[in-house]
């Protein structure tokens, strides 16, 4: 044992001695902040780093570490840490302070809000309310106050004032007695108004817009523009009005109905971005919360809908404006431009506001659904919720908002709403901007009516014609022959095709079913058979003037295969191609889809320019003929006789469809006019030209009316009149009764011929010989 402590003893010495020399080694070169390892290394101190944990070059520097930075934070997340040379410690943030018990440094530190507002220690002035918030507080306007002028709310230095409301004052050049005390008594609400009794002054505010709804007195002489104008001006003065007041109600919703159906309904609470869906019996809205709120006061948020029934007298007359790509929508679904919008107010008016005013495009798109009124003759605003209302033809239940005119006036417009359907007597609409929406009944003109007019009373008279033409070639024997054959065709095809245009061309279901199939089918027919007895007449008129072949032509079998036979090929092919192609939403015609309207047009094309050559031709073989037959026929009558025969011929060939093949839309008034016109009068051309200007169909009417109105017989003789036999009278007229006419002899001439002149026409007759040289041509 003792040889063992001996040697203990001498170790312990021996490192003993070591450890001290190297303490006084490593004391002449480790750096500051650090501490010795053995006579060759160094450690730094905690709280500070070097590039490897021992080191052994003198050069190494041991640097402080930022503990608050190093990616572990040891400190609370209710304190604030703060680095120190080689430590750090963890305070409470401005606002806070240590929880009871807790110290205020180490890293145990846990700290909590100070609440400035119960505590005492804020500075809010005495017009605003101190709001607590973490680590802070704001000061934010008292219920009925706003900031000053230039002062931002909800600061610590805001200072408000009192709310007013917004002085109301006549329009520029409006002269109403009844408005100017109106107005007298809304500013008297303000005098007397009081945040305390905020619910009352909007109570008495809608019935004085009740009184003015139900009473206007002058108001109703003023123009349509001026009552406009006061509508605008009222609608947007209540908004603000009933947007002070909201704001010094409670939270929570709100709602008043007046004795006259105006129905206020109010929403007030705290911010928040979830949907809150708000209605009355009028009107329902599901808005974003976040909308409502807008992006300057944090306060509670406003959301509202005044509904005002009675606004016939103020919005009567008012227009609709439709915007760029409504306009084209609809012109593309009526194949027609928009000549005219007729509206029908089918709700309320409904004014919808927020707590801002910045609300012409909002961040998120706002539900509505519009109850609909009773509209069965009763006071509007009184009667019970409608029905659902059915669109009839041309017509379109919208969505339409009240807008401000350049003028301050204002009228409906429709852009950013649309109509999403309607049901259980009301509609739906989706809004991207608030306003004062109604739901209207919008009834679009899509005719001229001048044009119309000219179109049913032509065709009319068409008709009437076409029946006395289709009579006459029936009975009147003398003027049978294979021209009258196609006049007759012609006439029945004109007569049937007319017929079925006045009756079902008008789609008034919008939809194409079979009636309007049916229809734009039987029409593609009887005109195209029209043109092919055009055609054929045509062909007659060119054997009889350019080939000069007499009495020669095709048989009644060919012409009738031909007239009928060719356009029923042309409909039954174009219906076996695309039998979609027959029918519109607006008229049963032909759809333009396809170029299925060229099955009508391409037949059409070829038969008008088959015609005009043969009309160039006649007219310059009958330029010869007038020339031959005699010559010193002056170039007056000359001009005239061929100005009648060319005229003839452009309605008997129909030629005046060339104006309709040029007519590219709507907007071309010039060639619709004159289109409509001449072909309208087509029928009372034909009976003028094959009729009343025929001679034996003159005789034959005069004999029919001879039976009808004496029961006797047309005849005609003649008697001498006086002794020397130079003078005879030749006396026409019915059997039995009173001559109609007299004639007398004229001096005889040299070779022997006899004229015959009736003393009322004598100067007529060389005109009329003319005219019925040119006429017998053509």
């Amino acid at each position: 044992p003792f040889p063992f402590s001996v040697a203990a003893f001498c170790v312990w010495l021996t490192l003993l001695g070591a450890e001290t020399q190297d303490s006084r080694d490593c004391a002449r070169w480790c750096p500051e902040n650090s501490s010795c390892v053995n006579a060759t290394a160094c450690r730094c101190n905690p709280g500070f780093s070097s590039s490897s944990e021992i080191f052994t070059s003198p050069t190494e520097i041991c640097d402080d570490v930022n503990e608050c930075t190093s990616g572990q934070n040891p400190c609370h997340s209710s304190t604030h840490c703060l680095n120190n040379v080689g430590s750090y410690q963890c305070r409470c943030r401005p606002g806070w302070q240590p929880i009871p018990g807790s110290p205020n440094g180490p890293n145990n530190t846990v700290c909590e809000d100070v609440d400035e507002c119960s505590s005492g220690l804020h500075q809010c002035d005495n017009s605003t309310v101190c709001f607590n918030t973490v680590g802070s507080y704001t000061c934010r306007c008292r219920p009925g106050w706003e900031p000053k002028h230039g002062i931002p709310n909800n600061q610590k230095d805001t200072v408000c004032k009192e709310m007013n409301f917004p002085t109301w004052t006549l329009p520029p050049g409006v002269h109403s007695q009844t408005l100017s005390q109106f107005f007298n008594k809304v500013q008297d609400l303000d005098r007397d108004f009081k945040t305390s009794s905020a619910n009352v002054t909007i109570q008495n505010l809608i019935k004085l817009v009740d009184e003015l709804m139900e009473a206007p007195g002058d108001i109703e002489a003023l123009a349509p523009s001026v009552r406009h104008l006061i509508a605008t001006q009222l609608l947007s003065n209540l908004e603000d009005i009933l947007r002070i007041l909201a704001k010094t109600l409670p939270e929570g919703p709100f709602t008043y109905l007046s004795p006259s159906n105006t129905e206020l309904t109010l929403m007030i609470q705290k911010q928040g971005d979830k949907n809150v869906t708000m209605g009355q019996s009028n009107a329902r809205m599901k808005l974003n919360w976040a909308v409502a709120a807008g992006a300057k006061d944090p306060g509670p948020a406003v959301a509202g809908i005044l509904s005002i029934q009675n606004m016939t007298t103020l919005l009567a007359n008012a227009s609709l404006n439709l915007h760029s790509k409504k306009q084209a929508e609809l012109e593309e679904i009526y194949e027609s431009n928009i000549r005219g919008v007729r509206l029908r107010r089918l709700s309320a008016v409904n004014s919808v506001f927020l707590s801002h005013n910045n609300t012409k495009e909002l961040n998120f798109p706002i539900l509505f659904a519009f109850s609909h009124l009773e509209s069965s003759g009763g006071k509007e605003g009184r009667d019970p919720p409608a029905k659902d209302v059915m669109p009839g033809p041309r017509q379109e239940l919208i969505c339409a908002f009240w807008k401000s005119d350049s003028n301050r006036g204002g009228h409906w417009a429709t852009e950013g709403c649309r109509v999403l359907g309607s049901k259980n007597g009301s509609t739906t609409c989706q809004c991207s901007h608030l306003s004062s929406f109604a739901i209207l009944m919008a009834h679009y003109d899509l005719e001229d009516w001048k044009l119309s007019l000219i179109t049913r009373v032509g065709l009319a008279l068409s008709l009437f014609c076409l029946l006395l033409c289709i009579l006459t070639f029936l009975l009147v024997r003398p003027i049978q022959g294979s021209r009258t054959t196609i006049h007759l065709h012609l006439c029945i095809c004109l007569f049937v095709g007319s017929t079925i245009f006045l009756a079902g061309i008008e789609n008034e279901g919008g939809q194409v079913g079979l009636r309007c199939r049916l229809v734009a089918g039987l029409l593609h027919y009887c005109f195209l058979a029209a043109f092919c007895w055009m055609s054929l007449e045509g062909l007659e008129l060119y054997f009889l003037v350019v080939r000069v072949f007499q009495g020669q032509g095709l048989s009644t079998r060919w012409l009738c295969l031909i007239g009928y036979g060719v356009p029923l090929l042309i409909v039954g092919v174009s219906a076996a191609v695309y039998s979609k192609g027959y029918g519109r939403p607006r008229y049963c015609w032909l759809d333009f889809e396809q170029g299925f309207l060229w099955s009508f047009l391409g037949p059409v094309t070829f038969i008008i320019l088959c015609n005009a050559v043969i009309f160039v031709t006649t007219v310059w073989k009958l330029t010869q003929k007038f020339s031959e037959i005699n010559p010193d026929m002056k170039k007056l009558k000359k001009a005239r006789a061929l100005t009648i025969t060319a005229i003839a011929q452009l309605f008997l060939l129909g030629c005046t469809w060339v104006f309709g093949l040029f007519i590219f839309d709507d907007r071309s008034l010039v060639l619709t006019y004159v289109f409509t016109i001449l072909n309208c009068l087509q029928g009372a051309f034909l009976y003028l030209l094959h009729c009343l200007l025929n001679k034996k169909v003159r005789e034959e009417y005069r004999k029919w009316a001879c039976l009808v109105a004496s029961g006797s017989k047309y005849s005609e003789f003649t008697s001498t009149t006086s002794g020397t036999g130079h003078n005879q009278t030749r006396v026409r007229g019915c059997s039995g009764g009173p001559a109609t006419s007299r004639w007398s002899r004229a001096p005889g001439r040299a070779d022997g011929s006899v004229t015959w002149l009736n003393s009322s026409t004598s100067r007529r007759s060389k005109s009329l010989r003319f005219f019925s040289l040119s006429l017998s041509l053509t």
